[in-house]
């Protein structure tokens, strides 16, 4: 992956309480299941090898609910700043829906996969991922790969798998002058685990959280923002970016 964040940049992290306040569903309740499934069943390499056509309809189902969905508040401030700080701004996101992109960031790393791309289940095959998720809602079969015909499968990153593009983060963790958590619960490795290591390697990184809940890794930030996201971000913006700015 080409993008990358110049030394004192700006380093966010979104999660799912951002996509939450534009009405996209988590899908995920109190006892583990998603829409009424296992997780088992639906977000994992085995899943789909039993059922491959379960899987695909779910994320189907996912992609017309997160489509529908427009961005709020927050996903427009963190466009504004990338575009005030150009190559000193980096968002990486747990998210797998496209508002980030449909509010005009462009500098964006999905660290969990795109909702919006299908890619050919055989590891060893070297076809790029698809952009346009083969008509998900149209198709009553699940789709092959162009180039070795195997089945294709959502470009999301499952449970059990490593999420992507981690060498791009690691860098921009040792570069960033400034690092911006939102709505992330602090449970989810290894991203939960950055402001950890900032706080352990690079102490004067200035950090902070935006979010109603406190999470996990909350002694870790410098600043808590407890508020919603489309409210609480452009405060947090305010000050982190004044402090790229300075450097």
């Amino acid at each position: 992956m080409s993008v990358h964040l110049d030394h004192g940049g700006l380093l966010v992290l979104t999660g799912a309480g951002v996509s939450a306040e534009s009405g996209v569903p988590t899908f995920r309740d109190a006892n583990g299941l998603w829409e009424n499934h296992a997780i088992e069943d639906v977000a994992s390499p085995e899943g789909f090898t039993r059922d491959p056509w379960l899987v695909w309809r779910f994320y189907s189902a996912r992609r017309r609910g997160a489509f529908a969905c427009t961005p709020n508040p927050a996903h427009r401030a963190l466009a504004d700043a990338e575009r005030a700080l150009g190559t000193r701004f980096l968002l990486c996101t747990q998210n797998v829906d496209p508002l980030h992109e449909r509010a005009g960031s462009r500098r964006i790393v999905h660290v969990h996969g795109r909702l919006d791309r299908s890619r050919c289940s055989n590891q060893q095959c070297d076809a790029p991922p698809l952009d346009d998720v083969r008509s998900y809602a149209t198709l009553d079969a699940v789709p092959s790969c162009d180039r070795c015909h195997a089945r294709l499968r959502p470009d999301i990153v499952w449970f059990g798998e490593v999420p992507a593009h981690l060498d791009v983060l690691e860098a921009a963790l040792a570069r960033c002058g400034a690092f911006l958590a939102i709505g992330t619960s602090g449970h989810v490795w290894p991203v939960a685990g950055f402001v950890g290591w900032l706080a352990r390697h690079r102490p004067q990184v200035p950090s902070a959280y935006v979010g109603p809940d406190r999470p996990a890794n909350a002694e870790s930030f410098h600043e808590l923002v407890f508020e919603p996201a489309s409210t609480g971000v452009a405060k947090a913006l305010a000050s982190l970016l004044v402090s790229v700015r300075a450097r």
